[in-house]
């Protein structure tokens, strides 16, 4: 077929192959069967999956993409289809995850007067977007798939939404394919920063003696972790990671405080509260990580290197900002830097380690760490790890311990329950060939659990940990300390038998109910061929420490429950141990 016979859907199917994307997430629908039909006919090396819901089509989309680093394509309807993209599409714009979805919609005489299955899914969508298109002009669809990867890739990635009305899809495109982009309006500008700003930064750095660094998501957007670690063992600075930038400075290295902030380690958001120079990199400090935003980090010198100027100054007042990407940024600062003496507040930091470490209570049943740190010594890990949302997710933060950056998959900004285990499909796609882990909570597992048949019909070995505690754990965890135990809406009575489900889709279930099992459970769930799901039954009250209480700054991380047993790094304290 040359490409002047081309229908518009054609076209757009064939571009997508053109621009790289090797596999796509959808359900049709009517409004987008053009698109089906041509992806049926034109279609060569690309691969179509079918998903179960299209929410799922979208984080599994995201899984893909945080796993390999490469966008996917997400293929849907119009009106409910498109409309349940919606969660997946601000899920992947909150953490800067590039993707390319594609909705059907009503022919074009039709829009804005209601039609079957109609939905604005362009306004709908517009603040959850990098970019969007309503396509007018079959004849346009070549250059709009080429400007809708350049604009997802570049920059601060994020998705790209191109509504496609029915009548597009099925005129014909009679312009070529190798068209050029027409973005006059669009400049990622990935290099503003000025040489005097590396040298404010050199010369502030030189002259601390408490800095920190936090490494943020946008270090390992930006691949910067070799670049990371050179400067922090070049200039002796111990590293604080995000949430989602865990893995691009490796948590076994000496200098690592591991995670800061609402449930990061004590000594980390110790640092943060004695330090005299905060270095941010790639990193949006949200409130998640400030705790209250006038007091974070307020004796220090603070310095934000981000791709986005969006960024600078939105919660905290910056002493230097330096608008570029983190690795060229790095790369560039490192020549002019000057080693100072952090040996002091290093030995400071291990003694806040030995007196605050990572702990977990080992009474009243099984425990979800204990689980976590098992799976981490059996894979070593290697594994890709991804996470659903909620008290495991913190767990899983805390005690999955990663040396490598996009090893660990989890939604940040969004905080979406559900995506655990359509990501580990994903990233399963992906990386096909690499151990992939879904640690997921009993709540969050049951919103998307459908794609369980994803995982059997493609047979991929991800392996589903269901941290099952019968509640929706976090808040039932807020409730208990914060609302008087009022525990309202959090209970799940009425949890399937997960191991049953499992079996009713072909897949390996089993049941994991004593700690003496641990290893030898966890061993047969990692070591089968095949997708396994694991009913981790644990105790119903565990709850996830450190935490810094809501509307509280980071010198109030809070150990044990305050009710029980005050156990907290007070401002004293941390100075008896500064002067030992």
């Amino acid at each position: 077929m040359s490409e002047s016979q081309l229908t518009g859907a054609e076209a757009l199917i064939l571009m997508l192959e053109k621009i790289g994307i090797e596999i796509i997430f959808g359900i049709p629908g009517g409004s987008a069967i053009p698109l089906y039909d041509a992806m049926y006919k034109v279609r060569k090396n690309m691969k179509f999956v079918l998903a179960r819901h299209e929410q799922n089509a979208a984080h599994m989309a995201d899984g893909y993409a945080r796993a390999t680093g490469k966008p996917a394509a997400v293929l849907v309807t119009s009106g409910p289809g498109a409309t349940n993209t919606v969660t997946g599409i601000m899920t992947a714009h909150m953490d800067s995850i590039p993707m390319i979805v594609i909705t059907g919609q009503s022919v074009r005489a039709m829009l804005g007067k209601g039609g079957f299955q109609e939905a604005d899914i362009f306004n709908l969508t517009m603040p959850i977007v990098k970019h969007s298109y309503l396509m007018k002009n079959a004849n346009d669809l070549p250059r709009v798939m080429r400007e809708a990867y350049h604009i997802a890739t570049t920059g601060r990635p994020g998705p790209v939404l191109i509504d496609v009305p029915k009548d597009v899809g099925t005129d014909l495109c009679t312009v070529s394919l190798d068209g050029d982009l027409d973005l006059p309006g669009y400049n990622p500008k990935p290099r503003s920063f000025s040489t005097e700003t590396l040298d404010k930064i050199a010369a502030a750095l030189a002259k601390s003696k408490r800095p920190v660094i936090i490494a943020g998501h946008g270090a390992a957007l930006a691949n910067a972790d070799k670049a990371l670690r050179e400067f922090a063992e070049f200039m002796q600075i111990p590293v604080a990671s995000t949430l989602l930038g865990k893995g691009v400075f490796p948590d076994s290295h000496p200098l690592s405080l591991e995670g800061l902030g609402m449930h990061g380690t004590a000594y980390a958001n110790r640092a943060l509260v004695e330090c005299d120079l905060m270095i941010a990199v790639g990193a949006r400090l949200d409130d998640r990580i400030l705790g209250v935003p006038s007091m974070f980090c307020r004796n220090a010198v603070k310095i934000h290197i981000d791709i986005d100027d969006a960024e600078f100054g939105k919660l905290v007042q910056l002493d230097i900002r330096c608008h570029g990407d983190a690795k060229e940024v790095l790369e560039e600062l490192q020549p002019r830097l000057q080693k100072g003496d952090t040996a002091e507040w290093l030995e400071t930091l291990a003694g806040y380690k030995k007196k605050w470490p990572l702990s977990y209570s080992r009474r009243g049943g099984m425990h979800p760490p204990q689980v976590i740190d098992a799976l981490t010594k059996l894979t070593g890990g290697r594994a890709i790890v991804a996470t659903d949302v909620g008290q495991h997710q913190m767990w899983a933060w805390q005690f999955y311990k990663c040396d490598r950056p996009w090893k660990f998959i989890s939604s940040g900004g969004a905080g979406t329950m559900g995506f655990g285990l359509p990501a580990a499909l994903g990233a399963q796609f992906g990386r096909p060939d690499d151990l992939v882990v879904a640690i997921v909570g009993d709540g969050g597992f049951q919103m998307t659990m459908s794609e369980l048949a994803t995982a059997a019909i493609h047979k991929l070995p991800v392996k589903v940990f269901i941290m099952n505690n019968h509640y929706l754990g976090m808040v039932r965890q807020w409730q208990d300390m914060f609302y008087d135990e009022r525990y309202s809406g959090v209970d799940l009575e009425g949890n399937p038998d997960f191991v049953q489900l499992a079996k009713a889709y072909g897949i390996l279930g089993l049941n994991l109910k004593r700690m003496a099992d641990i290893p030898k459970v966890l061993k047969r769930a990692l070591e089968h061929p095949g997708p396994v799901v694991v009913n981790v039954e644990v105790a119903k009250h565990a709850e996830v420490y450190p935490m810094v209480p809501p509307g509280k700054p980071l010198e109030e991380t809070v150990l044990e429950h305050p009710k029980r047993k005050k156990g907290r790094p007070r401002k004293t304290a941390a100075k008896t141990a500064a002067k030992v």
